[in-house]
């Protein structure tokens, strides 16, 4: 874990302000921490400029909060949701396009809220067992 802190892939403003506990267990901190040196880690040092987590791991009751599906791979803490410095929707979609033509092992990479040639986030996970997917998705406003 160069970059990233298990903090900042488990710190959520909606926690917070809502008084959720969204402490990570053991075995979602494992999670993180491969999440970040399999993934992460190695997409900061591609892009070569700092990338901000805005959603990492989410206990069951922020992820329905949020509107998270149920299955979503924010429980486990093998997934996370990042934008580059700035939020700038054309630099967003240049990373989630960067990542996607990597050999990272992402599970699914998945370019949200995708229009006029950028997007607001891009999520990317790990498979939590075995080989992982690399489906690339883009998701339309």
């Amino acid at each position: 874990m160069k970059y990233f802190t298990i903090r900042e892939l488990s710190v959520s403003a909606t926690a917070m302000r809502l008084g959720v506990d969204n402490t990570p267990s053991a075995e979602v901190m494992r999670n993180l921490a491969k999440l970040t040196d399999l993934l992460l880690d190695p997409a900061r040092e591609r892009w070569g400029k700092p990338l901000v987590v805005t959603s990492g791991y989410r206990c069951k009751k922020l992820n329905a909060l949020v509107g998270g599906v149920a299955d979503s791979q924010h429980l486990r803490g093998c997934a996370a949701d990042i934008v580059t410095l700035g939020n700038n929707r054309l630099q967003n979609y240049q990373l989630y396009q960067m990542i996607k033509s990597s050999s990272l092992p992402y599970d699914q990479l998945i370019a949200e809220h995708v229009r006029c040639g950028g997007c607001g986030w891009v999520h990317i996970s790990l498979a939590p067992t075995g080989k992982p997917r690399r489906q690339a998705l883009e998701r339309r406003e």
